[in-house]
């Protein structure tokens, strides 16, 4: 009798009895079969893709709770979307506490994967790419998590995306780390999110490395609480593929770490080598806007110790030739619009531009060596990042 009680007692709770392991192997009918075990997974189960290719035509979507979707490596299992029918992302995940780990998605003719409202979700050791290299009609985003709270992405590797390769948008409590973005116009972009740290990453041959931004008229505003620290940030040099019209579409080739309309940013501990624009890049948003909720000027933007090397030696920048004679052949590591509020390490060069208004372009410049207090308070970092309980699912 106890026994009984105990079933019935989980059957009226609605608590799964077992999680259960679905596997899913390559071959004739992987699509729907793929699909169907998505839409009738619960929650706790485990869904596994066995190594191979598939061949999917359609874009898949989960939005079932606690799931992990699985593979058997990066390079092992791949999720092949050249012959996708549509426009949309290869995989839309809008269920929380999700868990994405070790498979590739290939060619999706939108974005690679995109989580929407999945707070506590994690991508780990994931590869996404576009194969035929930078091209303005790749998807926009391979990495692609917004409006989220919790969001950790671990171990990934992405190329080709022609907005950016890891984006994370409209967010909170954010880690991006241990992660390789190459050949992307953004490599890595936290945009109009909070308490984010970017750490121990790759970004090389994107046009721009690590960007940290703030745009008007999104749901969420108000991005800030960003730390950038110990990411390599070499040879950000390719040209711009973004399609016209797209915000990235104005990143300089060649451009490191660029802080734009954000507030309480720390970037320390990377290396930038080969960013022939500007290894750090500090400026205010220069669109005309009417959103009342945006503030365009970077604030409170701390630039501790960095590693510089080899950098602004081809600034894609109004008058590049003649502000590298003036400040002997190679401009300083760190520019700055002028506006807002920056601090910078003692020994740390830079120049800035010496603007008085936000929106004004190159032409209102009067560049000069940059003279600018060093930072006096500890950067307070103790809600940055994401849960910890995130991490005990690797």
């Amino acid at each position: 009798m106890k026994r009984i009680a105990i079933f019935a007692a989980l059957l009226a709770s609605g608590s799964p009895l077992a999680a259960e392991v679905h596997t899913i192997t390559p071959g004739d009918g992987a699509q729907e079969r793929l699909q169907e075990a998505l839409i009738l997974a619960e929650p706790g189960d485990e869904i596994v893709l066995s190594a191979g290719r598939y061949d999917l035509t359609d874009g898949l979507s989960l939005d079932v709770d606690n799931v992990t979707l699985r593979g058997e490596g990066m390079d092992g299992t791949v999720l092949d979307f050249t012959s996708q029918a549509g426009a949309g992302e290869g995989l839309l995940v809008t269920s929380d506490n999700v868990t994405l780990r070790d498979f590739a998605v290939e060619n999706p003719k939108g974005d690679g994967i995109k989580s929407k409202g999945a707070d506590n979700i994690v991508y780990h050791r994931l590869r996404v790419t576009w194969t035929r290299g930078p091209h303005p009609e790749n998807g926009a985003y391979a990495i692609y998590p917004v409006e989220s709270t919790g969001v950790l992405v671990d171990g990934v590797k992405v190329t080709g995306a022609s907005d950016a390769g890891i984006y994370v948008g409209q967010s909170d409590r954010i880690t991006v780390r241990n992660s390789i973005a190459e050949a992307n116009v953004a490599g890595i972009e936290i945009e109009n999110s909070r308490n984010a740290l970017v750490e121990h990453n790759i970004a090389t041959r994107n046009t721009g490395g690590i960007l940290v931004f703030d745009l008007p008229n999104l749901p969420v505003m108000g991005g800030g609480n960003v730390i950038v620290r110990n990411n390599l940030v070499v040879a950000n040099d390719t040209p711009n593929f973004a399609p016209p019209g797209n915000i990235v579409a104005g990143v300089r080739r060649g451009t490191g770490i660029m802080v734009m309309a954000n507030e309480d940013v720390l970037i320390e501990g990377n290396v930038l080598s080969g960013n022939p624009t500007a290894p750090v890049m500090v400026i205010a948003y220069v669109q005309p806007y009417e959103d009342e909720r945006y503030n365009p000027l970077a604030r409170n933007i701390v630039i501790g110790e960095n590693a510089f090397e080899g950098g602004g030696y081809d600034p894609q920048l109004e008058g590049g030739e003649m502000l590298k004679a003036a400040f002997g052949g190679e401009l300083p590591p760190v520019m700055w619009d002028g506006l807002g509020s920056l601090y910078v390490v003692e020994g740390t060069p830079g120049w800035t531009l010496n603007l008085t208004e936000q929106g004004k372009g190159l032409g209102a410049a009067s560049p000069a060596p940059l003279t600018v207090e060093p930072p006096v308070d500890e950067f307070d970092a103790s809600e940055i990042g994401a849960p910890a309980e995130l991490d005990e699912r690797l």
